[in-house]
């Protein structure tokens, strides 16, 4: 395995949580409709617009998070090099840690500026991460809660990505069992 300090800068970046910004949304819309161009070729059929930049108000790290369905990896040798082209960076699934997705980074200036989720159709957390979202955007008192949560969680974790994500995952737990 690679040592970290090998690894490209955006990948050890600290985790800052900045006020919502309402252009998030059409960065959303914008960066879904390119990927849409440039992978619907290789069977992408659905790209969603997810995590905390797609919850109007919520404070969130200034990355745009996006999921896509896909039927199969086979071409995905084919999607790296295709969208390697436009500034996305693979993370392959041992690194990622997550083997129900493959997933993409889009950097500028050595930062993350999108994320992108890509799923075969019959994954479970697809379902999940819709109703997350959208469970946030029904209910203000919860994404008044999550903001205050991620940022006292990017406050103790600064340096460390994975223990952010992981401490944030019995809140998601508790929203997707109401």
């Amino acid at each position: 395995m690679e040592h970290q300090e090998d690894w490209p800068v955006w990948a050890t970046e600290a985790v800052t949580i900045v006020d919502a910004d309402p252009g998030w949304h059409d960065k959303g819309i914008q960066e879904a409709n390119e990927l849409g161009l440039l992978l619907s070729s290789y069977g992408v059929s659905q790209i969603e617009h997810i995590g905390s930049t797609s919850i109007p108000g919520l404070a969130a790290k200034p990355i745009i998070d996006l999921m896509a369905k896909i039927h199969s990896y086979e071409q995905l040798p084919q999607i790296i090099d295709r969208l390697a082209e436009h500034r996305w960076s693979f993370v392959s699934p041992e690194l990622d840690g997550r083997s129900y997705r493959r997933f993409f980074v889009k950097v500028k200036d050595d930062r993350r500026e999108c994320h992108l989720h890509l799923m075969l159709d019959d994954e479970s957390r697809w379902d999940k991460q819709i109703i997350f979202r959208n469970r946030l955007r029904e209910r203000p008192e919860l994404t008044a809660q999550y903001a205050e949560l991620k940022k006292s969680l990017a406050a103790a974790n600064r340096d460390d990505r994975e223990s952010y994500t992981t401490a944030k995952s019995e809140f998601i737990r508790r929203v997707l069992d109401e």
